[in-house]
């Protein structure tokens, strides 16, 4: 325990790195999810089937696998990018996928009588979808949303594979090849990331608390 105890430092710079990973890793996987999940309800069938084959594809192939072909692939190729930003974009096109089945399925969720109405009133389907879809399809989506974001911070450990040892897991590796106490430290990381965890559920069941009070 002295070991954690003195290198707390450590733990919280890994920590605030695995933040920032798993953040922007979720704000590019929420971004692009939601376009992807456009394309999916989309009444254009080339559009369908693009978004379709996005998906199928990308949640086909092990997180993993797609983070090496990134970091050590691209390079092969001559296109170099910051460790740090390889990483997130890998993983958030990755967790895409996953982002856009939680948007699709919260917009299935809406009567179909919505997008009747707003059609009535002139409305684009865009605008339909802007306007009347999907803010009534957000509530049906925290509780999704906050598991995939938990599991895209669990995941975020999978960096320290390809390099980005600055992260929590890379981190409690390197103490750990110093100190040789796995026990110790990688229990340090776990219970960092069960109050992560944690942390997300409180937030996402005070979101829908509130989401249901507003309607």
């Amino acid at each position: 325990m002295s070991v954690v105890i003195s290198h707390r430092g450590l733990f919280v710079h890994g920590l605030l790195v695995s933040l920032e990973l798993s953040g922007s890793t979720f704000v590019l996987a929420g971004s692009l999810g939601v376009l992807l999940a456009c394309l999916r309800i989309s009444p254009v069938v080339p559009l369908r089937v693009l978004g379709q084959a996005y998906v199928t594809v990308l949640r086909g192939v092990p997180l993993l696998v797609l983070l090496t072909l990134f970091v050590f692939g691209l390079p092969e190729i001559g296109m170099v990018f910051p460790l740090f930003w390889t990483a997130v974009t890998a993983m958030g096109l990755y967790w895409a996928a996953f982002f856009c089945e939680v948007v699709r399925s919260g917009v299935l969720s809406v009567p179909v009588g919505q997008f009747e109405a707003g059609r009535a009133l002139g409305l684009s389907g865009a605008q339909v979808l802007r306007l009347i879809v999907l803010p009534q399809s957000i509530r049906s989506m925290i509780q999704p949303a906050a598991s995939l974001l938990i599991a895209v911070t669990l995941n975020s450990s999978l960096a320290s594979s390809v390099g980005v040892t600055e992260e929590l897991t890379g981190q409690t590796q390197l103490l750990d090849q110093q100190y040789a106490q796995p026990l110790v430290t990688f229990t340090a990381a776990s219970v960092c990331y069960i109050a992560l965890t944690l942390l997300i559920g409180r937030l996402a069941a005070a979101a829908e608390r509130r989401s249901a009070v507003s309607r």
